[in-house]
């Protein structure tokens, strides 16, 4: 199969994570239902998308295909995201994509990061948080590790749900630095009912 450019411009080097590919064969699987591909070209590029290492590796494989808005391979990843709110409540769900750093300044409020199916270009997330009266709560999945060791806690509850060894290898480091009074941080891990995209 040719191989066509990739789309993702700077991000084609970085490695893809599971949520890459399985958006990908998503995308694929669709794409042959409409008859853009035949059987033979779906299995193919199928499995060029789950042994793939990068993202540009993904990107060439739906390069010659429409993409449907917010279905993309791929998307960018900013270096910074900031939260600022007070007495507001902040959610970030599927398929929002992670960046490298967060700063999250928030009173009387709570702010929800659920990495469960986020987009992960990255390997390390460093989240600086300054948060009073409020909660952060982080939902993960396996191949996520939270470290919360650096932060510091005044008359507030840090509650990580306890890892357990699944094999997964480690797409994501998240550091929680800063400090926060009168609240809490939860992290945990998806109900048993959660399963990933296939």
């Amino acid at each position: 199969m040719t191989m066509l450019p990739s789309r993702v411009g700077e991000s084609a080097g970085l490695r893809a994570s599971h949520a890459d590919r399985d958006r990908v064969v998503d995308i694929l699987s669709g794409a042959a239902g409409d008859g853009r591909l035949t059987a033979e070209e779906l299995d193919e590029r199928v499995g060029a998308a789950l042994t793939a290492r990068t993202l540009g590796e993904l990107a060439a494989l739906t390069a010659d295909l429409p993409v449907v808005a917010g279905e993309g391979p791929v998307a960018e990843a900013k270096d910074v995201v900031r939260i600022e709110q007070e007495g507001a409540s902040t959610r970030r769900g599927d398929g929002w994509v992670v960046p490298r750093r967060m700063e999250i300044r928030s009173a009387w409020g709570e702010v929800t990061l659920d990495l469960t199916r986020a987009v992960i270009t990255h390997d390390t997330l460093h989240i600086d948080l300054d948060m009073r009266a409020g909660a952060l709560r982080i939902e993960t999945r396996p191949g996520i590790v939270v470290d919360t060791d650096a932060l510091v806690a005044s008359y507030a509850e840090v509650k990580i749900a306890r890892a357990v060894d699944t094999g997964t290898p480690v797409v994501l480091r998240v550091r929680v630095t800063g400090g926060i009074s009168w609240g809490q941080v939860v992290v945990r891990s998806p109900r048993r009912g959660f399963r990933r995209k296939a």
